[in-house]
């Protein structure tokens, strides 16, 4: 490990100067995926800015009935708030599917969106990664690559975004606050992670040096029906092979509204948008709801050990679906 400082700041205009005037320093929430990097030699910082004391530690209401979470709520407070429970339950359960007790209470939201892929190649810097060192090459492709991206990967990289959380923060179209120099700013969270392409070292769109603020939950009647699914290779704290967080409205036998992202089967939270163009307006079936995984997974593009993610993804549509449906009807 690479011999560092450490400072800790009290304000966001302060932890945004510091990392200004020093480039190799890195933000330091609750440190569950920086530290283990920083073990590995993968996270190389000169610097750690401890924001953990930050005033962005509250839960609230927004005027327009969503909810703005802080950057320092912890993945522990984050599932036990009653609005969150009560409004977008997918979100408490994709946080609590996500890693052991000990870890939510230190992980915080932003560090959650900021986490690294757990690709063994990314994480060993014995071997080549392009997501580590461009240009490099991705051994996966050829290697072990069985819980690697079936969509929106590249001949670059076809390694997996790790996070639960952020799969259902996409589900509701949740929105990245930022502070920078300059003042601060907004990122959609379909925006603020970028496509693999041929540079899948540039992960985010946050701008240089920024501070992650908090998330912002616009309203959204659906995710008050809402559930978040998880398929892992051990019952206990595992990542995804496969998840989804899915929300659905019906009226009258018809879907009026439908939410639909998938976890683990790409670089970033997937979000469903062709099974969702397929399933509004239309019937209410385990028929229409294998159609639109279908027609969702179209483009999907396996290797020789991960194309049983895509009947996975198909049974968790269905299955995530038919419940709501079922619950809907009571």
């Amino acid at each position: 490990m690479r011999e560092f400082g450490y400072q800790r700041v009290g304000d966001v205009a302060e932890a945004v100067a510091v990392l200004g005037d020093d480039p190799e320093a890195r933000f330091l929430g609750g440190g569950t995926n920086l530290v283990d990097l920083m073990k590995t030699g993968v996270e190389r910082p000169a610097r750690l800015v401890d924001v953990r004391e930050l005033p962005l530690g509250q839960v609230e209401s927004t005027a327009d009935g969503g909810l703005r979470i802080g950057a320092t709520v912890t993945n522990s407070d984050l599932a036990a708030h009653p609005e969150v429970r009560r409004r977008y339950p997918a979100l408490t359960q994709a946080v609590l599917a996500g890693a052991s007790g000990q870890l939510r209470n230190m992980a915080t939201v932003g560090g959650n969106l900021l986490q690294r892929t757990r690709c063994g190649y990314f994480t060993d810097v014995t071997v080549a990664c392009n997501k580590r060192l461009p240009g490099s090459g991705c051994p996966a492709i050829e290697g072990e690559h069985h819980n690697h991206a079936i969509l929106g990967a590249s001949e670059h990289c076809v390694a997996t975004h790790p996070s639960d959380m952020a799969v259902a923060l996409t589900a509701f179209d949740a929105v990245v606050c930022y502070e920078t120099a300059d003042g601060p700013g907004e990122l959609p969270l379909a925006d603020f992670y970028l496509p693999v392409g041929d540079t899948p070292h540039l992960e985010t769109a946050l701008p240089s040096g920024a501070l992650i603020t908090g998330v912002t939950l616009p309203p959204a009647p659906v995710a008050a029906r809402s559930r978040y699914r998880k398929v892992r290779e051990r019952a206990s704290y595992a990542f995804a092979i496969g998840s989804i967080a899915g929300a659905l409205d019906v009226r009258d036998g018809v879907v009026h509204d439908v939410r639909l992202a998938f976890g683990a089967v790409a670089s970033r939270p997937w979000r469903a948008r062709e099974a969702e163009r397929s399933l509004t307006g239309g019937p209410v079936s385990a028929d229409a709801f294998a159609a639109a995984a279908d027609a969702e997974l179209a483009a999907a593009k396996v290797l020789p050990h991960n194309g049983y993610k895509v009947p996975l993804m198909r049974n968790l549509v269905v299955a995530v679906l038919t419940e709501l449906a079922e619950e809907a009807a009571r």
